[in-house]
């Protein structure tokens, strides 16, 4: 991902919270020479020094076939992203688009049972633990989970290269990064409203 030096994150434990607060991911192999993506929700975690992106899709999906040849997997993590016109700039300029994305390149390899399982609980504690009547791993019962297992891939992705950028303005003037939020605010998405909240509390 090309990233201009102004739009550049490093610090690995904010991008591990932007993974954890835009979880739903794609991830990029190629088969006989074609890039193909399955869109999925994902889980970051770390064993030790490593770092893991954690997941499972359908068997009869067939991309998790292509992780043993593959060299490197590409996963792509996006939040907010909106048009900034450059009517909302003090000088004459061209208009852009401000968005966070983070790519990660690592090896893929198949989950064990026992890891899927731990990868399952895992995940619907993440998405489930704060509601009213949690859906968690041991309140289901064993036939429904040993038939949805079966219907499933579990996988992991070694983290071996982590791109980061978050174009949020921050080459303009403070005035023009100002208008940029407030002008962000009065458009009718969703996603301009969102990215207006991310810029104020990231610049």
């Amino acid at each position: 991902m090309y990233i201009p030096k102004h739009f550049k994150v490093t610090d690995m434990n904010e991008i591990k919270s932007f993974i954890q607060e835009n979880s739903f991911g794609t991830i990029v192999t190629t088969e006989n020479g074609k890039p193909i993506a399955t869109h999925l929700p994902l889980i970051f975690s770390q064993k030790g020094d490593e770092d893991y992106i954690t997941g499972h899709m359908a068997y009869g999906n067939p991309q998790w076939k292509t992780f043993k040849d593959a060299e490197n997997v590409l996963v792509i993590f996006q939040g907010p992203h909106a048009y900034i016109s450059s009517s909302w700039y003090e000088q004459e300029n061209v208009p852009t688009w401000n968005y966070q994305a983070v790519h990660l390149y690592g090896k893929a390899s198949i989950l064990e049972k026992e890891e899927l399982v731990e990868e399952m609980t895992l995940m619907l504690e993440t998405y489930e633990n704060h509601r009213e009547n949690p859906v968690l791993w041991d309140k289901l019962s064993p036939p429904l989970l040993e038939k949805q297992i079966k219907g499933i891939v579990g996988f992991k992705i070694k983290i071996q290269e982590v791109q980061a950028a978050y174009k949020l303005s921050q080459n303009r003037n403070d005035h023009d990064h100002t208008n940029i939020i407030n002008q962000l605010q009065n458009e009718p998405t969703p996603n301009s409203a969102q990215l207006a909240e991310v810029m104020k509390k990231k610049y």
